[in-house]
């Protein structure tokens, strides 16, 4: 695991021993960072759940201004300072070793990111969670992406009446937004791609309609499932 390209080019990245800290793998991390090379520089950047902090870092390494990198795990922070100091990195971060839940009740009102990263463990019904408390309390910037790993069983194959798109957009809804649509139209799908079985779903805050209310609908771009190398 190494930084890609930027400033830390080919450093090595170490990463916590055992079950609680899932790398995203480097297929996936490239095909995340094609997607948002562009929106990079002098961005501030969060990851609630850094793991390793490969993520954040790679931002940093390839432009974005500053980052706040959160994970509960003593461990996972510790490596998280360690592959900071490796990238020469660890001016422009600040590491919270604390759960997300408590980050985002300390910081809200006083923080607000660009890019934020959203890797929490499968199945955990966190993701859902995150996005609430983010939309609620202003935690994305006005275009803002927001980068979010899921689990993804086998998908289904597409059909004459179940196309590609309809089966993604349902994958999302219940994977990403936990099945609740009032969540789902507080955020713009911006591309939602699978890699194996590994999803990577782009969003943005909702537009204001005139009357206060979030609309998410109607400019969602759904992409095809990519070709992923399964596993």
């Amino acid at each position: 695991m190494r930084i890609i390209t930027g400033s830390a080019r080919g450093t090595k990245l170490v990463t916590a021993e055992g079950e609680t800290t899932r790398p995203t793998s480097d297929k996936v991390k490239e095909a995340v960072f094609s997607m948002i090379q562009f929106d990079l520089e002098g961005r501030a950047v969060l990851d609630l759940f850094a793991g390793s902090g490969q993520m954040v870092l790679e931002a940093l390494s390839r432009g974005a201004e500053s980052a706040v990198l959160v994970d509960s795990s003593r461990e996972a922070a510790d490596c998280i300072g360690e592959n900071a100091k490796k990238t020469h990195l660890s001016g422009r971060c600040r590491i919270v070793n604390n759960t997300y839940t408590s980050y985002l009740r300390s910081a809200a009102g006083r923080d607000r990111f660009d890019i934020l990263f959203l890797d929490p463990p499968y199945g955990s019904g966190m993701l859902p969670k995150a996005l609430r408390t983010i939309a609620a309390d202003g935690f994305a910037a006005p275009g803002a992406t927001l980068v979010c790993e899921t689990d993804c069983d086998i998908p289904p194959k597409a059909t004459r009446l179940r196309k590609d798109e309809e089966l993604a957009a349902e994958a999302v809804l219940r994977d990403v937004f936990g099945g609740d649509e009032e969540l789902r139209g507080r955020y713009e799908v911006l591309k939602t791609v699978l890699y194996g079985r590994t999803r990577i779903t782009l969003l943005t805050p909702a537009a204001e309609r005139e009357d206060g209310e979030a609309d998410g609908q109607s400019d969602a771009v759904n992409t095809p499932d990519a070709e992923g190398d399964g596993e």
